[in-house]
């Protein structure tokens, strides 16, 4: 019989609305308690001062959060001109001031320079690990790390507007891509400084964001079933969608339950496809095509590479 982990086994993608001034980890373990999760994970961190879109995975569905993390993203962003700040944005301490003196002509030369691909220094305030340990650790200890720049894309960078010393943008970028370090980067070719007053993500790949629910939309669903002295889980759980929406980029092989059952096994199984060598795969398994994980091309076969337990059968064999 099957060790029985704590919690419940939920498989499944919350796309969270995280409130401004919690970190990311902050608002994933109050979802992971509110749906009593055994596992979870989020997909790329938001800053505290951020809001907006943030996919949280639970149980299986952890297995692909990575391919979120490697997903486009598009934000709505405020900055403040005339001031720079240690952490580019508004929770850090300003470290220069500069009139603003540059005109519209300027500002569409300055925003054309980031569209398409790019390359970004981090910012030290980032969770990119240097020995181990984030950036930003280094940063509070007043250390400077030599970063790598690294290519980025973006896809879309609209002017929303511009009032006094506040200027709105819409960015539509690819992974690794930080708007704070766009936004302090234009403010030094606009020779002002600039730096984020406000960020809401507002898409992840191709999530919809009128499935986007809040911390206190949860708690309020938590409280109804409590005081109607049900469980609150059918209705949570009817928020997640399914962990292959992680992957759905992905084509998909069928297989059989028989050829499913080898695969399970670690064993690479062999049906006709035009798929290449090295590309990854969706499989679905028996009449219900029920997702069982992620597979590669590999010599022709499709081999394993991350699948999903089913832990409700291991706990109860037949």
């Amino acid at each position: 019989m099957g060790r029985r982990r704590k919690g419940r086994e939920i498989n499944g993608v919350l796309l969270l609305d995280k409130p401004q001034d919690i970190s990311s980890n902050d608002a994933l373990q109050k979802v992971r308690r509110m749906f009593n999760a055994s596992k979870a994970g989020h997909t790329g961190a938001l800053d505290p001062l951020a809001t907006g879109m943030l996919p949280i995975c639970l149980g299986e569905a952890t297995k692909f959060s990575q391919f979120l993390l490697d997903s486009d993203k598009r934000y709505r962003v405020i900055a403040k001109l005339g001031e720079r700040t240690d952490t580019s944005d508004a929770h850090g301490q300003v470290i220069q001031q500069r009139p603003v003196q540059f005109n519209q002509q300027a500002l569409d030369a300055a925003l054309e320079s980031f569209r398409g691909e790019t390359l970004q220094i981090p910012s030290m305030y980032s969770a990119l690990k240097h020995q181990g340990k984030p950036l930003y650790e280094y940063a509070r200890q007043g250390i400077e790390v030599e970063r790598e720049a690294r290519p980025i894309t973006v896809y879309e960078l609209q002017f929303i507007r511009w009032e006094d010393d506040e200027l709105e943008l819409e960015i539509h970028c690819s992974k690794g891509t930080y708007i704070r370090t766009i936004i302090d980067d234009l403010g030094e070719k606009l020779n002002c400084g600039a730096h984020v007053i406000f960020l809401r993500r507002l898409e992840v790949a191709d999530y919809p964001k009128e499935r986007m629910v809040t911390l206190e939309q949860l708690r309020a669903i938590i409280d109804d079933a409590q005081q109607q002295d049900e469980s609150p889980f059918p209705v949570l759980d009817a928020l997640l969608l399914p962990m292959d929406t992680a992957v759905a980029h992905f084509p998909v092989v069928h297989l059989t339950a028989i050829m499913a059952g080898y695969l399970k096994l670690g064993q690479p199984v062999r049906v006709n496809h035009t798929l290449d060598e090295g590309e990854w795969v969706r499989v679905t398994e028996g009449d219900e095509k029920k997702f069982i994980g992620l597979a590669i091309i590999k010599d022709g076969l499709v081999a394993p590479k991350r699948l999903v337990v089913d832990y409700h059968a291991l706990n109860n064999p037949e």
